[in-house]
C-alpha cells in the first residue's frame, strides 16, 4: 500500500474511531445521569481532537517526534487561520463576549507556556504535567462558569447538539455504549499507526522532513472534524459553536495533547518546531485579537485575511 493511501485510510478511520468514541462516551454519560450542558462542554468538544491526541501519541512512541509535534502546532495554525477563514468567508462570524473574556487569552496564555516549554526542543515528564494540569483547570473552570452563567437558549443546544450524538443509539442496551467505546478506541489506534506510518514512509520517499510531513498532511487531515463542525455550524448561523469550537480545540491541542505525550513517552525534537513555526503559532493567536474585537464579528474580508496568512505560511514552509 502506498503512502498517501495509508494515510488517507488511516485519516478515515481515524474519524470513524473518533465519532464511534464520542457518541459511545456520550451515551454512557448521559445514562450515569450527567447533564447533556456537561457532555457537550466535554465529551463533544474534546472529542473533535483525539485524532491529534492519538497521532501525536503514537508518533512519539514510533520515535517520530517531529509528526508529533508538528501536527499540533500545524492543526492549530489550521484551525486559526484556514478553518476559521474558510467559515466567515461561507458566513461573517458573530462573536459572544465569552470567546473574547476567557477563551482567547486562555489559548494565549497555553502558547506561551507551550512555547517556554518547548525552548529547549525537549518535552520532558513535568512540563508534560504542568500542561495537562493546565487543561483540566481550564475544562473544569468553563464548566463551572457555563453551568453558572448558561443561558435557556444555550442550554438547549447543548442538549440538541448532545442528543444528536447519541438519540439513534438510545434503543441499544447500555453494554452497546461500552462496546462502542472500545470499537472508537480500537479504530484511533488503528488509524494512528496507519497515518503515522504512511507519513514516514512519505517523508522517506518524497525527501522531505517529518515536520514538515507533520505540519501540513497530518495536521490539515487530522484537523478536518473540526474544519467539518465549524463550517456545519456556520451554514446553522450558529457562528458562536464556530468560533467556540476552532479556539477551544486548538486550546486542547497545546495543553492536551502535547502534555499526554510527554506524560507517556517524554522526547526530543527538531529546534526549528520552537524557533519558527511556534513562533508563527503565537503570532496568529496576537494576530486574532483585534479581529475578534472589530465588531464582534469575523467579516469575509478577515476570513479572507486569515485564510492568505496560512497560505504565506505554508509557501515559507514549503520553501525553507
Amino acid at each position: 500500500m502506498s503512502s498517501g493511501i495509508l494515510i488517507a485510510a488511516g485519516l478515515i478511520v481515524l474519524v470513524i474511531g473518533g465519532e464511534a468514541l464520542v457518541r459511545g462516551a456520550a451515551m454512557l454519560a448521559r445514562r450515569l445521569g450527567v447533564a447533556p450542558a456537561v457532555i457537550g462542554l466535554t465529551v463533544v468538544a474534546i472529542g473533535t481532537s483525539v485524532p491529534e491526541l492519538v497521532v501525536a501519541v503514537l508518533a512519539a512512541l514510533r520515535g517520530a517526534p517531529d509528526i508529533a509535534i508538528g501536527n499540533v502546532i500545524g492543526s492549530n495554525l489550521v484551525n486559526l487561520t484556514a478553518s476559521l477563514g474558510i467559515a466567515a468567508l461561507l458566513v461573517p462570524l458573530s462573536v459572544r463576549g465569552q470567546a473574547i473574556k476567557l477563551e482567547w487569552p486562555v489559548l494565549f496564555l497555553a502558547t506561551a507556556v507551550t512555547l517556554a516549554c518547548l525552548r529547549d526542543a525537549r518535552l520532558d515528564r513535568l512540563e508534560g504535567f504542568v500542561l495537562v494540569t493546565g487543561l483540566v483547570a481550564f475544562v473544569s473552570w468553563t464548566v463551572v462558569i457555563a453551568r453558572r452563567n448558561i443561558t435557556p437558549a444555550e442550554r438547549s443546544d447543548l442538549v440538541e447538539v448532545v442528543a444528536e450524538r447519541v438519540t439513534l443509539l438510545d434503543r441499544f442496551p447500555g453494554p452497546m455504549a461500552a462496546l462502542l467505546v472500545l470499537a472508537g478506541v480500537a479504530a484511533l489506534v488503528l488509524g494512528g499507526q496507519w497515518v503515522v506510518d504512511g507519513a514516514v514512509a512519505l517523508a522517506r520517499d518524497i525527501g522531505m522532513s517529518d515536520r514538515v510531513i507533520g505540519l501540513t498532511i497530518v495536521a490539515v487531515g487530522t484537523g478536518l472534524p473540526e474544519l467539518v463542525t465549524s463550517l456545519v455550524a456556520a451554514a446553522r448561523r450558529e457562528s458562536d459553536i464556530a468560533v467556540a469550537n476552532m479556539i477551544g480545540s486548538s486550546i486542547f491541542n497545546l495543553l492536551g495533547i502535547l502534555g499526554a505525550s510527554a506524560l507517556i513517552y517524554p522526547f526530543n525534537f527538531d529546534p526549528a518546531l520552537a524557533g519558527t513555526d511556534l513562533l508563527w503559532l503565537l503570532a496568529v493567536t496576537l494576530g486574532i485579537w483585534p479581529i475578534l474585537h472589530t465588531g464582534r464579528t469575523i467579516t469575509r474580508a478577515e476570513g479572507g485575511l486569515m485564510v492568505t496568512t496560512y497560505a504565506v505560511y505554508l509557501f515559507l514552509l514549503v520553501r525553507s
